[in-house]
């Protein structure tokens, strides 16, 4: 195990992973961090990257391309059908989880051509909205199980030493402001306080999952499926 000792109090952002189920808010975030640093590099997902796409040809000063890359693109690994798979893979979480003064982590990221990620903005997929639906199946219930973006949040959170995790779009706002006091970054305490927030997120979320799947009688669920 790793005990860190040195760390930077002030980490300034410069590549962001963005892959959000509510899009609320991106249209102020992205132009708003954008101009805080111009050069921020934006990595993206599925729906979202083509929203980021959108809001950043209708007003970016350089080629979209410059500013964004589809996570497939990084990682060499097309998503698979339906978006099971996006974000598990082995550059993210080196971009994720390597500190910075670990001469080993360093070492990695080098070795795979992966880049230290400095900001994940992530929310998950609806499940508490789906379930409180009426008729809602327990496979309805199943697929809007996230899986990639509480790992994200989760590793993100664990490196508050150089990463922030964004999971709640009313912190939009926020953010900026404390980006644009600290010249765009933020300081240890501040990443700190979005760690907590995103492992209450995520607690909070796994607790609404077991909550719904102890409600359910085992015996009934084959009845939701053709079984071979």
């Amino acid at each position: 195990m790793n005990f860190v000792e040195r760390v930077d109090d002030l980490v300034v952002i410069r590549r962001v992973l963005v892959s959000v189920s509510d899009k609320a808010g991106l249209d102020l975030l992205v132009p708003g961090l954008l101009q805080i640093n111009p050069e921020i590099h934006f990595f993206s997902t599925g729906g979202t990257f083509e929203v980021l796409s959108r809001i950043l040809g209708s007003g970016a000063r350089k080629p979209v391309a410059h500013l964004l890359t589809s996570v497939s693109d990084y990682t060499g690994q097309p998503e698979t059908q339906g978006g099971l798979v996006k974000t598990l893979d082995f550059r993210i979480y080196l971009g994720l989880l390597t500190e910075t003064y670990n001469e080993a982590h360093q070492g990695d990221l080098a070795r795979t051509g992966a880049l230290p990620i400095d900001m994940v903005i992530v929310n998950l997929y609806p499940f508490s909205a789906t379930v409180a639906r009426e008729g809602v199946t327990v496979e309805q219930a199943r697929a809007n199980i996230d899986i990639g973006g509480p790992c994200m949040l989760r590793a993100a959170a664990k490196n508050y030493l150089r990463v922030v995790p964004v999971v709640d779009p009313g912190d939009y706002a926020a953010l900026l402001a404390e980006l644009e006091a600290g010249g765009g970054g933020l300081d240890l305490a501040t990443r700190f306080r979005y760690a907590r927030k995103a492992f209450r997120h995520t607690a909070a979320y796994d607790t609404a999952i077991s909550a719904y799947l102890d409600a359910q009688t085992p015996d009934d669920v084959p009845g939701v499926y053709m079984l071979a």
